[in-house]
């Protein structure tokens, strides 16, 4: 057998010739350099005849038959069978050569030529999906787009609402493999699915076990896994090679530094990958040559380089960008470039970066106080002042970025990066945003002190996996739609299934929205826009990510010309300018409403739109950690990212629109400890409206603000305004130091978590939250010598028990800051079920709400967890008339299928006094009916 380097310099060899070949040659030696030969073959004619030999009768639909407008030509390259897995040993005789349609047990390689220049993952993967209704077995796909070649493979299963059908499911892709010029990690995927490898490494001896370990070796969760662990490994060298000044949020600076430049190179390469930034930037050749004084331990690379790029460049319009005139001593404007010494080609380094977009959004923010430092100003990022004092607290050495064996960038390009987010339906062999968010939360779990010995054992799976955030989303928005939208029918009932299949990503794409008639659809679009979503334990954002995927889904499928959202985003944009006391001039409201039909001419058949007012005017977190913070902002920032089309034209900022500011929209902040105002306000409770409408829409400007300086004016006219309002709280009857709280509290200042949360002051919501969702953390309260327990004992809390642990408080705190009727969403662990300290919460929520449903997942929910976990969904509100829930233990299942059939689930009783029943004592044969 040929080791994995022999296969790859094979592969190499081949694809240099893939361009230039007869279609069926090129794909047959990519296939015979992975030992896949096969005799068994025909000719599949041209692309109309194909259609016409294997289409049974209106087997396609339309838009199916559509795709098929883009091939030029098509090749049916040869069938691999039983037969030909056991040749790999010798074990047959050569010699087969009949293609047999109605072997089920094999795979069809078919080869494509496609028109044009580049397709998306999903046009690719609608192409596989189409190819494989007209196969009884499944095809594998080797696409040719010019040079490039992408590889499609597809998994099967059971159709869950109509067992006469298979569900063509996933879709996985190896893209745009450069045959002139192969990515290093194509090529090691290309070569882990050579065919001998297979047989002798995962003992492959037939067509099943191969098609299991093509998805073993296509398994992105293993790839963030590798990713990490190297990641992991960096992240730990680093701690012991950089210094960063402290950032004041107390214990833990060095490694919230570290998580930070993390995510900003990170963001930066995803940019890379769109090409806006220039890649050759990022080299040890560019270093030695433009940097001066450049060598392994010096951070001038860092200096000159990258914090030049963050600040002055991907924070900064084009128009503005030069040098500042202070390089020595005090350099306070932080748009301007400085290091004008360090560079060997200043003049040559702005023209480098030219082609480089403004960004904005916040994460190229400095952090840097404009005060100096002593009148206590802070210097977070070093950007500013003189070299030499920086020089102290400041060492971010260049070999841990630029080093070929430990250095960060080489690491980076050991892996292909895709700006595409993958989805259930279809997937990339490629470090998607999804999976780097996963990422994030491991690198969250080793630095906070609950998780940190756990999770610096892991392997990199300390995460909500995204099969339970989707059924966690899936079951939250069923839910509250349902109770949000009136069917024209009256069927509640068939209103749910329909609203199921809608958010089902597996091919309801053709027809879920043939399910809706326009009022309902209509509906269904006005009521999503009006969705008020909280994660108060936010993490990396998985679920806020994950409530904004399923509701763009659901927006594509009902309203896939934007034209009704569109409408309601500049309804609602008039009626916010109509009650602002900042902007009331016409001009403003005109401005606002043009805006918004920019964007939608601009992302007409773009999800853009979509998440951009969705992000904006619905979805909402909040962590106590402001790394985590960032994080789940950067989550955002990367998915509006990815909707973008870059051009050549510097005047639209090379075709990217400026990301939203989202510090209003995730905050950092104590979620478990409100502000309490006096039960009745005095005779200026007016003033504190006006203050309160005067701040949300200062805001709301913010959130779109563009420029260093509009964005600082805003931030100034909103300390004026908490102070004034601070004023007027006194005057109505507010204690002094709550008051001095609500007046302190700067959404923008990024280091510092509020000791409170409050969704009125913070957010401007003030009739409460439609959903909220989410991962709490499970901390005992009398961990960590009770400190837990003494900051939360005083809050008024009746699920509070001293032995209990603060995922209770969550829960607790939760339906509190729900709109009447609304939708609680948690994964916590179970020990509230059976715990004499759930006692409280068991009763709180039987007596004063209404659970909806409960499962029981145990512990391989999450690969390193330590306790069983479950999931509860609880609707705001008691209603007398339901006594029981939904109710399933995953572990008793003969096919522990998650998520479980709807026949599978029990029934719970919790009405009254009575004690909830523990999931374990629940009788198997209710599980099994």
């Amino acid at each position: 057998m040929k080791e994995t380097p022999a296969v790859q310099e094979a592969l190499g060899d081949v694809l240099a010739g893939f361009a230039n070949q007869p279609l069926r040659d090129a794909a047959e030696a990519v296939l015979n350099a992975l030992d896949y030969q096969s005799n068994r073959t025909m000719n599949a004619g041209s692309v109309a005849e194909f259609l016409a030999r294997y289409e049974a009768e209106d087997e396609l639909t339309e838009r199916q038959r559509h795709l098929f407008e883009s091939w030029q030509d098509v090749e049916l390259v040869f069938q691999i069978t039983d037969d030909e897995i056991g040749n790999v040993r010798g074990l047959l005789a050569d010699g087969f050569d009949i293609f047999d349609i109605d072997r089920i047990s094999s795979f069809v390689f078919l080869a494509v030529e496609l028109a044009g220049t580049a397709y998306s993952r999903t046009a690719l993967a609608d192409m596989t999906r189409a190819v494989n209704r007209l196969f009884a077995m499944p095809v594998v796909l080797v696409f040719r787009c010019q040079r490039r070649l992408s590889l499609a493979v597809i998994h099967r299963r059971a159709h869950r609402r109509d067992g006469n059908r298979d569900v063509l499911e996933r879709v996985t892709l190896v893209k745009d493999v450069d045959a002139a010029k192969p990515h290093r990690a194509h090529l090691e995927i290309l070569a882990d699915l050579a065919l001998p490898k297979m047989v002798d490494k995962r003992s492959v001896t037939s067509f099943d076990s191969l098609h299991r370990a093509w998805e073993e070796v296509l398994d992105t969760e293993e790839l963030n896994r590798r990713f990490y662990r190297e990641l992991f490994k960096w992240y730990e060298r680093a701690l012991e090679t950089c210094k960063f000044p402290d950032d004041g949020a107390g214990s833990g600076s060095q490694e919230r530094q570290l998580i930070r430049l993390i995510t900003r190179l990170l963001f930066i390469w995803f940019l890379k990958e769109k090409r806006l930034v220039p890649e050759d930037i990022f080299t040890e050749e560019f270093a030695a040559k433009s940097v001066k004084g450049h060598a392994p331990e010096a951070t001038n690379y860092y200096r000159a380089v990258l914090q030049n790029l963050f600040f002055a460049t991907l924070n900064t319009e084009i128009d503005k960008r030069e040098f500042s005139k202070r390089q020595r001593r005090t350099h306070r404007d932080f748009t301007k470039y400085r290091y004008h010494d360090l560079l060997t080609d200043p003049d040559g380094f702005l023209a480098k970066l030219k082609t480089v977009p403004f960004v904005n959004g916040g994460l190229f923010d400095c952090l840097d106080d404009f005060e100096s430092r002593t009148a206590g100003g802070r210097r977070v990022d070093a950007f500013t002042d003189n070299i030499k004092t920086q020089g102290k607290d400041l060492q971010v050495p260049a070999s841990i970025l630029l080093g070929q064996e430990h250095g960060l960038f080489p690491l980076f390009r050991r892996f292909k990066f895709t700006v595409e987010e993958n989805t259930p339906l279809d997937q990339e062999v490629a470090l998607d945003p999804e999976l780097l968010g996963r990422v994030f939360e491991n690198l969250l779990a080793a630095y906070t002190p609950e998780t940190r010995n756990t999770a610096r054992k892991a392997t990199g799976s300390y995460y909500t996996p995204r099969r339970i955030v989707d059924y966690m989303v899936d079951e939250a928005l069923v839910a509250t739609l349902t109770e949000r939208v009136a069917s024209t029918d009256g069927d509640e009932e068939w209103l749910e299934d329909r609203l199921r299949y809608l958010l089902d990503y597996e091919d309801a794409c053709d027809d879920a929205a043939e399910l809706f008639e326009r009022p309902d659809a209509e509906r269904i679009v006005r009521a999503i826009a009006g969705l008020r979503v909280l994660d108060p334990a936010v993490g990396s954002g998985a679920f806020p990510m994950g409530v904004l995927h399923k509701l763009t889904l659901i927006l594509r499928r009902l309203d896939p010309a934007n034209v009704l959202w569109e409408r309601l985003q500049r309804e609602m944009a008039g009626a916010r300018a109509t009650a602002a006391f900042e902007s009331r001039r016409q001009t403003d409201r005109d401005a606002k409403l043009l805006e918004i039909s920019s964007t939608f001419e601009t992302y007409r058949d773009s999800d853009f739109g979509r998440k951009l007012y969705l992000i904006q005017n619905g979805i909402y977190g909040v962590d106590i950690q402001p790394v985590a913070c960032q994080i789940a902002r950067l989550r955002f920032f990367i998915s509006l990212t990815v909707e973008q089309e870059p051009n050549d034209d510097p005047t639209s900022n090379y075709g990217v629109r400026p990301l939203p500011n989202l510090e209003t929209r995730i905050v950092a902040a104590d979620a478990l400890i409100g502000i309490t105002g006096p039960q009745q306000m005095g005779l200026g409770e007016h003033a504190v409206s006006d203050h309160m409408s005067r701040l949300r829409t200062v805001r709301e400007m913010h959130f779109n603000a563009q420029g260093r300086e509009d964005k600082l004016r805003l931030r100034k006219r909103d300390e004026e305004l908490r102070l004034a309002l601070a004023g007027e709280l006194e005057s109505n009857g507010w204690g002094h130091d709550e008051a001095a709280q609500i007046a302190a509290w700067d959404p923008y200042a990024l280091s510092d978590p509020a000791g409170w949360f409050d969704p009125h002051w913070m957010f401007g919501v003030a009739d409460g939250f439609d959903i909220l969702i989410g991962n709490p953390p499970y901390i005992q309260l009398q961990k960590n010598r009770g400190e837990l327990r003494r900051r939360y004992s005083d809050q008024p809390y009746e699920t509070f028990a001293a032995t209990g642990d603060i995922y209770q408080l969550f829960c607790e705190q939760g339906l509190k800051l729900l709109a009447q009727g609304g939708i609680l969403a948690y994964i916590t662990s179970n020990s509230w079920l059976k715990a004499k300290y759930g006692e409280k919460m068991r009763d709180y929520l039987s007596t004063a709400h209404t659970p909806r449903l409960l499962l029981e997942v145990g512990k391989d929910v999450f690969d390193n967890a330590i306790v069983d976990t479950s999931i509860l969904l609880v609707q705001q509100g008691h209603n007398e008339g339901q006594q029981r829930v939904p109710a399933v233990d995953v572990d008793l299942l003969a096919d522990k299928q998650f998520p479980p059939a709807k026949r599978q689930f029990g029934s719970l009783y919790f009405g009254g006094k009575r004690p909830w029943v523990p999931l374990s004592a629940i009788e198997r044969s209710i599980m099994d009916k």
